[in-house]
């Protein structure tokens, strides 16, 4: 069927860090519908519109650099379609780019980075475990969902490195799993930071038919 698919980068970040992945998606349709956007729907009983989120984004967490795609009925400029979503986007939810991609395209997380916020007086130790624990063959993490299992995540961390206010966390992602940013904020004592307030942002995600927007973190 003749028609268009866009891929759009966008940032959700202040109030909206709070709002759900479920909430996200049915928020995109009601922005969708008052833009006036030529969307196509799935099919069956109740019809909802065929936009797929590259990677949902963990409540309370930030996106700066997050991924969607939207499949229409027909062809409209990337521009139009960016300027029509950014006049009905709520406080919080930045359009940022929008592109054409071939119908059939679908993409697939590769990577996300991540970054915390640290204060001065933590960043010399950290840095220290930050090399131990990337030195590890194994970091086994313990997990309840769908069932308590024990999960090496090793395989999964690309990097970890402080800067001169933070903690940046790079981590693979793949269709059979991917380490999460909680679970190594928790291995490196940094858990309180997020209880007393910090606020974690997903800075990177880059999928596997894009050019790598940074290069992969060193210690």
């Amino acid at each position: 069927m003749a028609g268009d698919k866009l891929r759009i980068r966008f940032r959700k970040r202040g109030d909206l860090r709070f709002l759900s992945h479920h909430d996200l998606m049915r928020a995109f349709e009601r922005m969708l519908r008052r833009a006036e956007l030529p969307f196509r729907s799935s099919s069956g009983f109740h019809p909802k519109p065929r936009v797929v989120f590259a990677l949902s984004l963990p409540l309370g967490v930030i996106g700066l650099d997050e991924a969607v795609e939207i499949e229409l009925t027909e062809e409209i400029p990337p521009e139009e379609v960016l300027e029509r979503l950014r006049s009905q986007a709520p406080a919080g939810l930045e359009f940022v780019s929008a592109r054409r991609i071939p119908p059939n395209a679908t993409g697939q997380v590769v990577r996300a980075v991540y970054r915390l916020p640290v204060p001065p007086d933590r960043l010399a130790d950290l840095a220290e475990r930050c090399s131990a624990l990337l030195a590890r063959d194994e970091i086994s993490v313990q997990r309840t969902h769908p069932h308590p299992k024990r999960v090496d995540i090793r395989p999964y961390v690309l990097g970890a490195r402080t800067t001169e206010d933070s903690l940046l966390l790079d981590l693979r992602v793949t269709p059979t799993g991917s380490a999460r940013a909680d679970e190594l904020i928790e291995l490196l004592d940094l858990s309180d930071l997020v209880d007393a307030g910090a606020v974690l942002e997903r800075i990177t995600l880059e999928l596997h038919d894009e050019q790598a927007v940074t290069e992969p973190l060193a210690v």
